[in-house]
């Protein structure tokens, strides 16, 4: 039973409000969500974000395979940070923080996902060929767009 993590920051030019604002809004995951995801929320983002909030999409994540995928938002504290579950999906467990800081100049995000994947050592064996390496692909996605809608931290 192998659990892994993915850890990531990233420091934007903008006020707390605004990053939480943006953040929080389950609607903004497809922005942030690379379009060959096929990302598209079913249910659960028609209300500001609060814990016990279940968010229901489609995904596609790899070979064109569509999945289902239900979170929990299980922790929410207005601009600090926010936890999502998964209830149902393609990992045998998902958790992942995000948390909000404020930097002189604007925010640092912090992410930390802990996730297992299913099938045992088969999983395990492609965690470092498939999974790893589509999960960082994501979340540099994710960090270019946030960059192209707020603008590059300046140090």
């Amino acid at each position: 039973m192998k659990i892994y993590t993915l850890h990531q920051k990233q420091k934007l030019p903008i006020s707390m409000e605004t990053a939480w604002d943006f953040l929080s809004d389950p609607k903004n995951l497809k922005t942030i969500t690379p379009d060959y995801m096929g990302f598209n929320i079913l249910s659960g983002a028609d209300r500001p974000m609060f814990a016990g909030q279940i968010i229901q999409y489609i995904v596609t994540p790899v070979m064109g395979i569509k999945t289902k995928w239900v979170t929990e938002i299980t922790h929410s504290v207005k601009n600090d940070y926010f936890v999502d579950e998964q209830r149902y999906g393609p990992y045998a467990m998902w958790h992942h923080k995000h948390f909000i800081k404020p930097i002189d100049g604007g925010v640092e995000m912090e992410d930390i996902i802990d996730y297992k994947l299913p099938f045992g050592i088969l999983g395990q064996l492609v965690h470092p060929i498939i999974v790893k390496p589509k999960l960082e692909e994501i979340f540099k996605y994710r960090t270019q767009k946030l960059e192209a809608l707020f603008g590059v931290y300046k140090t």
